[in-house]
């Protein structure tokens, strides 16, 4: 059972709760020398530069998350916009993400206006405060007042009036390295379960490309299917054009079509790439029509048995169309493929798109380039592998099962990385409230790497 402080007072905060006798509630403005953000304003970008130019997406590690993406800048630049910070810092997301937190450790770095700092006192331990904001003390705090109607935005006078507890030094050294080795814990097996979600993600990509490249039976003769990308295949296998097997159909212009016009109950089920999710449409969550526009381009008219890849955003998710019970047809940003001749299962086809193929027929053909957008003049090239009908039901059907086991093995990982993240933040919340006392617990010395 945890143990507890002898006495208890009210903090006078509704969400803080009861502190200890000597501990006081008081705010940022307080305990900090300084209170600032960054740069308002777009420095010269240099990819060759040496500075980064960092925002509030960089924040939330304990470390500045340096990405691929994070703009440079060049020495120049860096002397022109960088701000007087001192190392025992925090830097806080002001928009966005609110309230991801980073220690600042003197990096070579300029901030953007998404990020905040705050420049402690010397009487402040940095790790302890960084624990305090990562509580519900601060985020309870932040969310009551936060601004902006689409982005949300916590402004720098918020930041100063944010609620904190006031802790004699040492308790906050001790809570700090309490909280350091127990949230340690936590994060290493998070980071073991992400690593497992990954490797099970890969291996749920290599069981479906194996099986529509090889078949079922490891033992069948192999050809060389004459695509680089594909390599052989089942000897008795074919390979066709996408466009000579099936039809694909986007919805172009649509008369001014507007979102004002979606209604909740129409005639006709209007079906975007937010509408499906694991092969599945939802069409309970469709917006839908008038029959005078669903009328307007049969090309694009859906019927079960058809397959929808989406064509812009989140390039080639897929979907089965199956238990439609009204018309239905497409918005923009999907293509509806249907079979012109009778060469496919439908879930075989499915899993034919759902493998690696896809991807890797776009990396074939792109320029190089950054694929944003998949066209249909390059799409209806893509080669298909066609097996007799027999061996393409067997196949998807052990697709579906192979995949689900694998599936639910993934969800129950996600499960418990959710539950340990609400249990590290718990924890937190406890400890720096002072529901907690960790005086007097030995913290393991940290092993060296």
């Amino acid at each position: 059972m945890a143990k507890r402080y002898e006495k208890y007072k009210d903090s006078g905060i509704a969400w803080i709760g009861e502190i200890p006798e000597h501990w006081e509630v008081c705010r940022f403005k307080f305990i900090t020398s300084k209170i600032g953000d960054g740069l308002h304003g777009t420095p010269l970008y240099d990819e060759e530069g040496d500075y980064y130019f960092v925002n509030g997406n960089n924040l939330g590690s304990k470390r500045i998350e340096l990405k691929d993406s994070t703009k440079k800048l060049d020495y120049s630049e860096f002397v022109k916009y960088k701000k007087d910070i001192a190392e025992n810092s925090l830097l806080i997301s002001l928009n966005g993400t609110i309230g991801s937190v980073s220690l600042y450790n003197n990096e070579p770095i300029v901030l953007s206006k998404s990020a905040g700092y705050l420049v402690l006192k010397t009487n402040q331990q940095r790790d302890f405060i960084y624990h305090v904001s990562n509580s519900v003390i601060t985020n309870t705090f932040w969310m009551l007042s936060i601004s902006g109607t689409t982005i949300a935005n916590l402004s720098l006078e918020a930041l100063r009036n944010t609620y904190v507890v006031s802790v004699p030094f040492r308790e906050q050294e001790q809570i700090a390295k309490y909280l350091d080795w127990k949230c340690g814990e936590v994060d290493r097996i998070v980071e073991v379960r992400e690593r497992q979600i990954k490797l099970l993600g890969e291996l749920r990509t290599s069981v479906i490309s194996r099986a529509v490249t090889r078949g079922l039976n490891p033992n069948a003769p192999l050809k060389d299917s004459g695509i680089d990308w594909i390599g052989q295949i089942p000897e008795h296998w074919e390979i066709c054009r996408l466009k000579n097997a099936c039809s694909l159909k986007g919805r172009i212009g649509w008369k001014g079509l507007r979102s004002e016009e979606f209604e909740q109950i129409s005639y006709a089920y209007l079906v975007t790439g937010q509408d499906f999710h694991s092969a599945i449409i939802d069409w309970t969550k469709c917006y839908q029509i008038s029959k005078e526009r669903y009328d307007e381009d049969p090309y694009i008219q859906l019927s079960n048995g058809d397959l929808l890849i989406t064509k812009d955003g989140t390039i080639g998710k897929i979907a089965k169309v199956s238990n439609m019970d009204k018309p239905s047809c497409l918005n923009s940003g999907i293509f509806v493929m249907k079979q012109t001749k009778a060469l496919f299962e439908q879930s075989y086809l499915y899993w034919l798109l759902e493998s690696s193929l896809l991807k890797e027929f776009n990396n074939y053909t792109s320029t190089g380039t950054t694929i944003l957008h998949l066209y249909q003049n390059v799409f209806e090239n893509m080669p298909f592998i066609i097996p007799s009908l027999s061996e393409q039901q067997q196949i998807a059907e052990y697709l579906d099962k192979k995949t689900e086991e694998i599936d639910s093995t993934i969800d129950k990982f996600k499960v418990q990385i959710d539950k340990l993240k609400e249990y590290r933040q718990a924890l937190i919340t406890e400890v720096v409230t002072g529901k907690i006392d960790v005086r007097g617990i030995e913290i393991p010395t940290p092993k060296s790497n």
